[in-house]
């Protein structure tokens, strides 16, 4: 039962292909990074002659399967996982259409989210639905593994109504009734990054940043005017409670919060680098702020900065800077210093995930944004700076989020720069994007993708 291990980056890829590892050749550069190139695992599935994979391994679906899950691991150079990844949509497309039961289902599944681009609790849960006849002489370890789901459901279940709780109590949407209310939706985000119940109060205290983010988000995008943005941007950087006589009246409450709970945050598990990973998460917050404020700014002259303008902020408008270093706040002694400076020096992987959380959520967003008025999204960018249509800036954007996958891959092949669990959330982020932005824009409008989740999730136990 491998597939109920919650990071598929830890499983051997080529396992699912009935090869070890030995078919790969792997050479190790002078840094200690792995690179390889795949050559005889998927040269046994061509043809000779032509090259192109032969067309009767479409023939066992569920191998088929196997080989577009490989597929999805891929890392720049690798050619055959390219093809293999072309070829197994093709050919998993076609054959859906003459099948029924629940091997449909699995095709279906898979191509509309791939094992390793969906949120790992709903992929276990679903994994468990449907492949439980097949572990029918497994049933002592089938059954363990419901125990185990249902457990982390009830400590899930705990932690939300323990932030929906101090949610509530800081009356916030009282006091700014605009901000959306997304606690089960945003604690759903933050579960995908780590499961395991040791990192309880890490899952607690990133939730809590990320409603900071939500109320950012809405007042800078959709309440304040300019003048109060920027007053709030000043008072965010300057981080002391005197700057908060300078906010209008009802944003002072929210900025006192913020730096509360900052101050708090090492209290629940004193670790000797916890104060270096809240500094890193404060700044990283400031940066958003800086970021929301120049994005209003070219919202309000109606602006369309250069693709590399709107990159250099839409990297930090993504987000996803400040939640994976806020996701190391909380878990414990395994954040070494090392750690810290490697999160710190904006690695490659960490520049990937921020890539794919802004291009995901603008090219599912676009329209929407033009409708409300004048906007600036990567899209619109790549329109002004290459004058190209709006059809070739979402395909050559697409391409740019492809590629920051292959990035995330090749950042976990071994040995890692650091340990994989602290690797993890930025892997685990990647993927909760994917779920929340592939097809639509699934955080602005919930009851499109997250709604479902949350009811799996918290509603509905699995059957024992």
């Amino acid at each position: 039962m491998k597939r109920i291990k919650f990071s598929f980056h830890r499983m051997n890829p080529f396992s699912v292909l009935g090869c070890s590892s030995k078919c790969l050749r792997i050479r190790r550069c002078k840094q200690g990074t792995v690179k390889g190139k795949v050559f005889d695992v998927f040269n046994k599935f061509k043809d000779c002659s032509s090259g192109d994979f032969k067309e009767d391994i479409a023939t066992d679906v569920k191998g088929m399967i196997s080989f577009y899950e490989s597929a999805q691991l891929r890392i720049r150079g690798e050619s055959n996982l390219d093809e293999a990844n072309a070829f197994t949509i093709t050919k998993l497309k076609t054959i859906e259409k003459t099948l029924e039961g629940k091997l449909a289902q699995k095709v279906k599944h898979v191509l509309e989210r791939p094992y390793n681009r969906g949120h790992p609790m709903v992929e276990a849960r679903w994994y468990l639905i449907q492949f439980e006849e097949e572990f029918s002489r497994y049933d002592s370890l089938l059954m363990l593994a419901k125990v185990h789901f249902n457990y982390l459901q009830l400590l899930q279940k705990e932690e939300l109504q323990t932030i929906s709780k101090w949610w509530k109590n800081k009356n916030l949407q009282v006091i700014m009734p605009y901000v959306r209310d997304r606690v089960p939706e945003l604690y759903t985000w933050i579960l995908a990054l780590y499961l395991e119940p040791y990192y309880s109060q890490a899952r607690i205290i990133t939730t809590k940043i990320i409603l900071f983010v939500l109320v950012l988000d809405d007042t800078y995008d959709a309440y304040s005017t300019i003048e109060e943005a920027r007053l709030l941007t000043s008072a965010i950087n300057r981080w002391d409670i005197s700057a908060m006589s300078q906010l209008p009246e009802y944003m002072r409450p929210f900025y006192e919060i913020v730096l509360n709970e900052y101050a708090e945050f090492d209290k629940p598990q004193p670790h000797q680098w916890t104060p270096y990973i809240i500094e890193a998460s404060k700044k990283a917050l400031q940066d958003l702020a800086r970021s929301y404020l120049q994005e209003a700014e070219w919202r309000l002259s109606g602006e369309v900065p250069s693709f590399e303008e709107y990159m250099k902020i839409g990297l930090y408008s993504s987000t996803h800077d400040l939640l994976c270093k806020s996701a190391l706040i909380g878990m414990g002694k395994i954040v070494t210093q090392e750690a810290i400076a490697w999160y710190k020096s904006d690695p490659k992987m960490l520049i990937a995930i921020e890539l794919i959380g802004r291009i995901q959520d603008d090219v599912v967003s676009v329209e929407f944004e033009r409708e409300r008025g004048p906007s600036a999204t990567s899209v619109d960018a790549y329109m002004k700076t290459f004058r190209v249509s709006e059809f070739v800036a979402v395909q050559a954007v697409k391409e740019m989020v492809e590629n920051s996958w292959k990035d995330i891959n090749e950042g976990c092949l071994k040995p890692t720069e650091v340990p994989m669990d602290l690797l993890a959330p930025i892997v685990n982020l990647a993927q909760m994007t994917d779920v929340a932005y592939r097809y639509n824009d699934g955080f602005t409008f919930p009851e499109k993708t997250l709604k479902e989740y949350i009811t799996l999730l918290f509603c509905v136990s699995v059957p024992m």
